[in-house]
């Protein structure tokens, strides 16, 4: 996995996701978890590995932090161009790639219907991964928030 994707490891304007926050971690993490379990179902399915890994790592890759609270939100509709965009000027993509990058947000961009098993495949694998890590970071917060009241209960309890 690594000699397929080290090159975008290890770039310096991809590393720059390591400061965007993305489901309650960053988006260099959330890239990372995607591009990897889908390079691990796509051997079980025989796909191409390589343009899995590549293209998962990508999916994601533009920077929202100079972005309004509202931009943000609309960037769900937009992210992928951007990222294909940015993609584009640094590494060089298959039309598998592409295919991936741009159709990953797939029903949300209805007209983004994925070409190749590979797309199918990513889009899944994000959907997955963000959900888990959108619930991961949510219990976070509301084990956080209910904690004074989860101690309150714990010493009254004891009283009796």
């Amino acid at each position: 996995y690594i000699n397929l994707v080290c090159d975008i490891i290890e770039n310096e304007e991809f590393n720059k996701l390591k400061r965007n926050r993305h489901h309650g971690l960053t988006r260099y993490e959330h890239s990372i978890r995607v591009s990897y379990y889908s390079y691990l179902i796509s051997k079980i399915l025989k796909l191409n590995t390589k343009e899995v890994a590549r293209a998962g790592l990508l999916h994601d890759f533009f920077d929202n932090n100079d972005l309004s609270e509202k931009e943000q939100k609309l960037s769900a509709f937009y992210h992928p161009f951007k990222a294909i965009e940015n993609s584009n000027k640094l590494f060089y993509l298959s039309d598998i790639e592409k295919d991936i990058i741009i159709s990953h947000m797939f029903p949300m961009i209805p007209h983004k219907i994925p070409k190749y098993a590979e797309s199918w495949l990513v889009s899944l694998v994000d959907k997955v991964v963000a959900t888990y890590e959108f619930i991961s970071s949510y219990s976070k917060i509301l084990s956080y928030k209910y904690a004074n009241i989860y101690v309150l209960l714990l010493i009254i309890g004891r009283q009796f």
